[in-house]
């Protein structure tokens, strides 16, 4: 069937003044307006287009890709506010409406937002909400701690950054696990640290224990050796100057140093680290 809210692989079956009749194997066909189309064609050949609902309802192909297809989450920039509620730019010569009641607070123009997209049931129009904790999933987690995910930064709290995970499962990531500048709508790759009896996840950016040591280490001989053979931080150095310049605790960087240290890769002195010259050749280990 031809999907609403989803890019669909469609023939090109006729052209009219309206524009170009796409349809599948299954009889169905939807209207690719003249304006929406940016390519060359020819009849009979694949087109893949965005189909979505005009104002009438009636089924509408893009050329264009949006930013986001339906239920899945985007952050995306509001471009107007009505009475009747939000509109937001994704990609599309019609902007995604969010209604009011679909606002966890009032939108504002021109700010971005998290919203999570989807065909609403009744209407058949795709809308958007920033009530994530609506559209995030009731299933139970299977995840275990170290597994490697990705996730978008969608709130911030007192106790920390909300996250969805893989984009289906909620995380907390703590301010004080935090050691870089994070910001509502980032998209990047973390651990789960624990899965607590509530069902939360809490994330960390670094991988676990002895994982994040190597890692670690690994980022701190590198960023030496490009550096002429010179880190200018040490084990007096304050937690803010080594999550500055290397987004990790200060703990975990007096480990690394520690592990580059006894295999001989570097020297410390009172002002910093210095690379060896010749250090040998043993893989770090921990």
């Amino acid at each position: 069937m031809i999907e609403i809210g989803k890019i669909n692989a469609l023939t090109i079956l006729r052209e009219t003044e309206a524009g170009l009749y796409l349809g599948n194997n299954k009889g169905e066909e939807v209207l690719l307006p003249k304006s929406r189309l940016d390519s060359t064609y020819q009849i009979n050949s694949k087109l893949e287009v965005f189909v979505y609902t005009d104002s009438e309802a009636r089924l509408i192909a893009s050329a264009r890709k949006p930013a986001v297809q339906i239920n899945n989450f985007a952050l995306l920039r509001v471009t107007s506010v009505t009475e009747f509620g939000a509109f937001m730019d994704w990609g599309l010569e019609k902007d995604l409406f969010v209604p009011y009641s679909e606002q966890k607070s009032d939108f504002l123009e021109g700010k971005f937002y998290v919203v999570y997209v989807y065909l609403d049931s009744i209407s058949k129009r795709i809308t958007a909400s920033s009530k994530i904790d609506k559209f995030i999933s009731e299933e139970e987690c299977k995840l275990e701690g170290g597994t490697e995910v990705d996730i978008m930064i969608f709130e911030e709290s007192q106790l920390g950054l909300s996250c969805i995970i893989n984009g289906k499962f909620k995380g907390l990531i703590y301010h004080n696990d935090v050691f870089q500048d994070l910001f509502i709508g980032d998209e990047l790759s973390a651990y789960v640290k624990t899965i607590r009896p509530d069902g939360l996840i809490d994330i960390s950016l670094q991988k676990s224990g002895f994982k994040n040591v190597l890692s670690a280490t690994e980022i701190v001989l590198e960023y030496i050796e490009n550096h002429d053979g010179f880190l200018n931080l040490h084990d007096k150095s304050s937690p803010e100057e080594i999550a500055a310049k290397f987004s990790m605790s200060k703990a975990t960087f007096k480990k690394a140093i520690g592990i580059l240290y006894r295999h001989r890769k570097v020297l410390i002195k009172p002002d910093g680290v210095y690379l060896l010259p010749g250090g040998n050749d043993i893989p770090l280990t921990l």
